[in-house]
């Protein structure tokens, strides 16, 4: 039996409808309970494991240099200014970490790179960060040059601040009259006011346990920054999928269905679960872990404008414990990314470095970095609803191989 397109694009649906997904708000709490209920009414039996995940919910973020204010986006884990804010001359920092003159008692204006940004903690954005504090300033403004020109969430510690002063994120569309500021030295002001903390967020795991020995894990994320509707709905409507599929299909195995939170803090939530609710490695004969950009929309630029396209985004990743290699460039054959599969060796990322951390061997893990990857603007316009039902036909495929030894 192949896999429905209909009951995807019905699953993406409810997934989007679920709002803001930031681990343990109100939108990621009511998804996980809605996954939760689809796996206990298949038959599995589910424990969850509660955890705390930072949070932080502004009343004002913004930075003003004269007649020029915009709102910025607070980086986590935040450091609030206080309603006074934080003011001092505007200065300009490359996207290696220099500037002229001095830095002593400023606002740092960071342009970061060009790239599709995922995390604050990639060298290219941290560095020339750590170098504005490292250099005296008070605080610091990240420009996020991307493919968009839209402000790009990155993910984070979630143990703890990185740097020793507030940060904020600015939308590139709107840099123009804070650069020119900047290159003059006029006085700036960054405020930061809100709630923050930690509160409760929860992993779960669905498990059938047949008394094989042999288990079968399957994960997925289900939290961001934002809807996150291509970035994580098309590996929750894969995950799905399979978890109704594999009831019937897969008799021979034990499965666990693992779901976690905590995704936008470099994975506080997969290394919890790793603690509490995995199944043994000893005991497992493969983890297919689905990350982000399972399938997302690939767009074009037309008289300056962006558009959607019915194509898929190729900017994915499929990798694989060294000896599965023949075996996914077989099953994945045409799918854009994906036929081209790289060895765990060489490179893993997101979630499957902690399952491969954690010593499940064989393993496969998707991830990849869609165009509005971490913006506000990851919407529906980003879906691409037969892309998502081929990379999960492509998943039941693996699972099966895997299973029969091959």
């Amino acid at each position: 039996m192949t896999v429905s397109i209909a009951a995807i694009e019905a699953d993406l649906r409810c997934y989007l409808a679920f709002g803001n997904k930031r681990a343990g708000g109100p939108g990621d709490q009511a998804c996980g309970e809605w996954l939760a209920a689809e796996l206990e009414r298949l038959g599995y039996a589910v424990q969850r494991q509660v955890f705390e995940a930072p949070y932080f919910e502004a009343r004002r973020a913004e930075l003003e240099a004269g007649a020029a204010r915009a709102e910025v986006l607070p980086q986590p884990i935040v450091v609030p200014t206080g309603p006074e804010g934080v003011s001092g001359p505007l200065v300009r920092v490359d996207q290696a970490g220099r500037w002229s003159g001095s830095l002593e008692g400023a606002v740092a204006l960071v342009e970061l790179a060009h790239a599709r940004w995922s995390s604050i903690l990639a060298q290219a954005a941290r560095g020339p960060v750590a170098a504005a504090f490292a250099g005296g300033a008070k605080a610091a403004v990240a420009i996020t040059t991307g493919p968009t020109g839209k402000v790009i969430a990155l993910n984070s510690d979630g143990r703890g601040p990185i740097f020793g002063g507030p940060v904020a994120l600015l939308v590139p569309e709107e840099v123009g009259p804070f650069l020119e500021a900047a290159l003059a030295r006029r006085a700036a002001k960054l405020t930061i006011e809100g709630e923050g903390g930690r509160r409760p967020a929860f992993n779960f795991v669905g498990r059938l346990d047949r008394g094989k020995g042999r288990w079968l894990a399957v994960s997925t994320p289900r939290s961001g920054w934002f809807a996150c509707a291509a970035e994580r709905g098309p590996g929750v409507a894969a995950w799905l999928d399979l978890a109704r599929w594999a009831v019937s299909a897969l008799p021979d195995h034990d499965l666990a269905f693992v779901c976690n939170t905590g995704h936008e803090y470099e994975y506080l939530g997969a290394a919890e679960a790793m603690k509490q609710i995995a199944p043994p490695p000893a005991a497992t004969r493969f983890w297919l872990h689905i990350g982000a950009n399972v399938a997302a929309a690939d767009w074009r630029e037309v008289g300056g404008r962006a558009e959607p396209l019915p194509s898929v985004d190729p900017n994915r990743f499929l990798s694989v414990s060294p000896e599965l290699l023949p075996l996914a460039r077989e099953v994945f054959a045409g799918q854009p990314g994906y036929e081209a599969p790289v060895s765990s060796q060489v490179l893993a990322a997101g979630e499957l470095v902690e399952v491969i951390k954690a010593g499940y061997s064989p393993a496969a893990g998707v991830f990849g970095v869609h165009r509005f990857h971490h913006a506000a603007e990851d919407d529906e316009r980003c879906l691409n609803v037969p892309a998502t039902a081929a990379a999960a036909q492509g998943f039941r495929e693996l699972l099966v191989r895997v299973a029969k030894g091959g």
